[in-house]
C-alpha cells in the first residue's frame, strides 16, 4: 500500500509506460544530432579558441585548453547518447554543460560584450545589433530540457545501458 507521500509508479500497462522509451529515444537522437553538429561547426579548433576568448572569462592558455577540448567533449557526449551508455549520467552532464553556457551568454550580455556565442562555429566580436543572447538563451533552455527528460527517464529502445545491466 502505498504511503500518502509516495507518488505510484505508473502502471505496466499504462500509456506512459508505453510512450516514455520511445520519447527518450527522440531525445537521445536529437541531443545527439546536435551535439555533433556542434562539435563539427567549431572545428579548426582556432574557431572553438576564438569564441571562448571572446567571453573575456578565462585567461589566454585556459580559453585555449578549454576551446580545443570543448568539440571532443561533446563528440564524446553524442556517442554516449547514440549508443545509450551510461544514458542518465549523460543526460545530466549534458543538461549542466547547457546550464554553463546559458550562464556565460548571461554574463557577456551583463557585461556589455558584443559577441556571437559560438555555439555553433564562428564565435568573437559582432555589431551590437547581431547579438542574439535572448536567442541563445532560449535554444539551450530547450536544450537542457532534453538532457534533463534524458536523465529523469533514461530507459529506451537500442540503448547499451539495460543489456550491460546499467537497469534492472
Amino acid at each position: 500500500m502505498d504511503t500518502p507521500d509516495e507518488t505510484p509508479a505508473p502502471a505496466p500497462g499504462s500509456r506512459w509506460a508505453a510512450v516514455q522509451p520511445w520519447l527518450t529515444l527522440a531525445c537521445r537522437i536529437a541531443l545527439a544530432g546536435i551535439l555533433i553538429y556542434a562539435a563539427v561547426s567549431k572545428y579548426p579548433p582556432a574557431l572553438s579558441v576564438q569564441a571562448v576568448e571572446a567571453y573575456d572569462l578565462f585567461p589566454h592558455e585556459i580559453a585555449r585548453l578549454i576551446g580545443y577540448t570543448l568539440p571532443l567533449f561533446e563528440l564524446a557526449l553524442a556517442v554516449l547518447l547514440l549508443v545509450g551508455l551510461a544514458t542518465r549520467f549523460t543526460g545530466a552532464v549534458t543538461a549542466l554543460l547547457m546550464v554553463v553556457f546559458i550562464a556565460g551568454i548571461l554574463s557577456a550580455m551583463a557585461r556589455g560584450l558584443s559577441i556571437d556565442c559560438g555555439c555553433f562555429g564562428g564565435g568573437g566580436a559582432v555589431d551590437p545589433g547581431e547579438t542574439t543572447y535572448g536567442l541563445s538563451i532560449a535554444r539551450d533552455i530547450g536544450f537542457a530540457a532534453l538532457g534533463a527528460f534524458i536523465a529523469l527517464w533514461p530507459r529506451s529502445p537500442l540503448a547499451l545501458d539495460r543489456p550491460l545491466g546499467l537497469f534492472r
